[in-house]
């Protein structure tokens, strides 16, 4: 592996605070740690919501115009664009991850963890923001950690920027039912709230997420899971943290 990690970030509020102050990133660093650690790399957790609702499903990294529709994937988006600015002016190397939905052990937010709390609470009963048609790609944590090493093994552009993620979708009442299933629970009603905008779960929920992976699966990684057995095994795993 050339070079080493310098910093994995996540939070388009980490960049924020970092370059609030005298205009240089403070885990970046443009003095002192670029000074002691030769040829850095920064890690940037990005997200498919800077693609806003794209005409092209699967998507692809180089669609455009991105036009993200809610202020979690803009501020996203901005990030990467501060990043690159950065990477270029201070001579790091940055991989910008376009991430599908992350599910696996330890999951403390989500529509599978959010669903369990309910039925935990309510095992007859399960409210389902929406309309259920929403459909997006889910990956599995262990799948995305081995794309992002490989990511940084073999990437050789000052900015890389990959979509990760699966190569299929499945829709949030799928999900509940996968859920309900695995619960052994029966008799379950869902109700729906109809959501906003045609059936969303919320302003700025994208109802339909598929990202072309060809340029990540191009030099080697191909996921383990899909999205339903990513889905099942995430069920159980957060199923046994409970016990």
């Amino acid at each position: 592996m050339s070079g080493k990690l310098l910093k994995i970030i996540c939070s388009p509020f980490q960049i924020y605070w970092q370059t609030s102050k005298k205009q240089n990133i403070g885990a970046i660093s443009t003095s002192n740690n670029s000074e002691t650690i030769q040829n850095p790399t920064l890690i940037f957790t990005s997200t498919s919501t800077v693609y806003g609702e794209p005409t092209k499903i699967p998507t692809p990294e180089d669609y455009a115009p991105l036009k993200p529709i809610s202020t979690y994937g803009a501020s996203k988006l901005a990030c990467e664009a501060l990043i690159s600015a950065y990477a270029y002016t201070y001579d790091f190397k940055a991989i910008i991850i376009r991430l599908a939905n992350i599910i696996g052990p330890r999951s403390k937010h989500g529509v599978i963890h959010d669903f369990i709390q309910k039925l935990n609470k309510n095992p007859t009963q399960l409210e389902i923001l929406g309309d259920g048609t929403q459909s997006k790609s889910y990956l599995y944590v262990s799948d995305c950690i081995e794309a992002m090493l490989l990511g940084l093994e073999k990437s050789t552009e000052p900015v890389e920027i990959y979509n990760v993620g699966s190569e299929d979708q499945v829709d949030v009442k799928t999900i509940a039912q996968i859920i309900i299933k695995e619960m052994d629970l029966k008799n379950v009603k869902l109700t729906f709230t109809g959501g906003v905008d045609g059936g969303r779960g919320w302003k700025g929920d994208v109802k339909n997420m598929l990202l072309d992976i060809d340029k990540i699966k191009a030099l080697g990684w191909k996921p383990k899971h899909n999205t339903q057995q990513a889905t099942t095994e995430t069920i159980k795993e957060l199923k046994r943290q409970q016990v």
